[in-house]
């Protein structure tokens, strides 16, 4: 986590650095969110704050986020939902975080991933508020009311790759990322395993933008992978539309991640990964609201997968261009990987050679999680500093 931390403090803090000023993000949280109680909430329902870094309405992350909180409050009848979208990654999630306890809340989402430090500080300073950081992962001790959760991406990314390698007609499959941290490297690994386990040509070229959600930059790095011969693109980006659009525009398929995008391209559309949160969102505020949070499985670092049935990222529908076979073959690896199987069991090499795990091993989520190399079949260095 101390990398992690590092890398973030020296590149992702600066990201949204122009916004406006914090008091416009903080005159009212209805300016860049919304406050939502479910039906027959009354005056004891509890408050509980979701933070999002982009647009609840991006076709991806955040709006995964938004859709899920609004589930929250629809079915969770002492619970009211305050949102607020466009937070950046820096002092003014935690300026937000206290205008939402200002508002009564006592649970709070920071559903971004640069969002850690300041949820961790928080949590620390304001013990009677329960926070949660979405995609964060510490090592040592939790305070009592601090946690973390996520699910093994990886697995159903590892899917996608499958159909991404299916109907590739040039082998080359495009892949546009935000940041090296070992979320991305760790589905740009799967997805690449996935597509070569159905096709050992296929290969995965990657691009990064150094940007979570930046349409143009999104869209320049689709063209250059387009221009390389790529006929599928995926990404590891929180908006999808432009990735989306770029591949339509080229008559190329997409996978998506985080969201059902595929609306925005039906017949180019193979299959994806999204997030469905509000079973694991109602999980943990009941058992805050039960009294029973501190050392639960949620004041941890809880990671759902497959294979313990509570993986919060699931297959998405499939496209028309999935031939019938391809799509039992998926979910006959699906139902592996529900059994206990890995994308990542060994032998599996880095780029240069490296022997990344060793034949016939299965690393923990811990060791994947600070995998630090793409693997053989990758195209495309890892950004360094």
């Amino acid at each position: 986590m101390l990398r992690n931390l590092t890398f973030l403090k020296k590149r992702l803090l600066r990201r949204f650095a122009i916004i406006g000023g914090a008091a416009s993000l903080l005159v009212s949280l209805a300016s860049c969110g919304t406050s939502t109680a479910s039906a027959s909430s009354t005056g004891s329902a509890t408050t509980v704050g979701f933070i999002m870094v982009g647009s609840r309405s991006d076709y991806g992350y955040n709006q995964a986020v938004y859709v899920a909180s609004q589930t929250v409050a629809t079915e969770m009848k002492n619970v009211k939902v305050i949102t607020a979208d466009n937070i950046p990654e820096n002092s003014s999630v935690t300026q937000t975080m206290q205008a939402m306890v200002n508002q009564g809340a006592k649970i709070i989402f920071a559903t971004s991933y640069g969002y850690f430090p300041y949820a961790l500080k928080f949590a620390k300073s304001h013990p009677t508020i329960t926070v949660l950081h979405q995609g964060g992962y510490l090592t040592g001790k939790f305070p009592g009311n601090f946690g973390t959760y996520w699910g093994e991406a990886f697995e159903p990314v590892s899917l996608g790759g499958m159909a991404a390698g299916s109907v590739t007609k040039t082998n080359k499959l495009g892949f546009v990322y935000a940041f090296p941290i070992p979320q991305t490297i760790d589905n740009i690994d799967a997805f690449e395993l996935g597509a070569q386990s159905v096709n050992p040509k296929a290969k995965t070229y990657v691009v990064n933008t150094s940007n979570w959600c930046d349409p143009l930059k999104q869209t320049e790095a689709a063209k250059a992978l387009l221009a390389q011969g790529a006929d599928v693109l995926s990404q590891h980006q929180d908006c999808q539309t432009a990735v989306i659009e770029a591949a339509k525009q080229a008559h190329a398929y997409v996978v998506g991640y985080h969201y059902d995008a595929s609306s925005l391209d039906p017949s180019g559309w193979l299959t994806g990964s999204v997030w469905k949160w509000a079973p694991l969102y109602k999980s943990i505020i009941s058992t805050i609201l039960s009294g029973h949070f501190k050392g639960s499985k949620y004041n941890t670092n809880f990671i759902g997968s497959f294979a313990a049935h509570n993986n919060p990222l699931v297959l998405a529908p499939f496209g028309p261009a999935v031939s019938t076979g391809m799509r039992s073959k998926i979910l006959s690896e699906e139902a592996k990987l529900k059994s206990g199987t890995s994308i990542f069991k060994g032998p599996i090499y880095c780029q240069n050679g490296q022997l990344l795990v060793p034949a016939g091993v299965t690393p923990t989520y811990a060791q994947i999680n600070n995998f630090s190399c793409f693997v053989r079949g990758v195209v495309g260095t890892i950004p360094q500093g």
